[in-house]
């Protein structure tokens, strides 16, 4: 997911996709502790997802209140 993508995204819209993604990390991390997951690199790219969403709602909340 590009940064670009989630700028365009309404504060609502980047929630679901937030709360979509930590499920999705949850998932994951139940896969790597029963030795069920396939594609590790998966992981580390829905941290850097979540992290993404997080930095630009927090801009976009600085700038509403600037």
């Amino acid at each position: 997911m590009k940064a670009e993508d989630i700028r365009t995204k309404t504060p609502d819209q980047l929630a679901d996709e937030l709360a979509a993604l930590k499920k999705e990390q949850f998932n994951l991390r139940f896969q790597k502790a029963t030795g069920q997951l396939e594609k590790t690199a998966r992981v580390r790219q829905v941290r850097r997802d979540i992290a993404r969403i997080k930095t630009i709602t927090a801009q976009k909340a600085a700038a509403k209140k600037a």
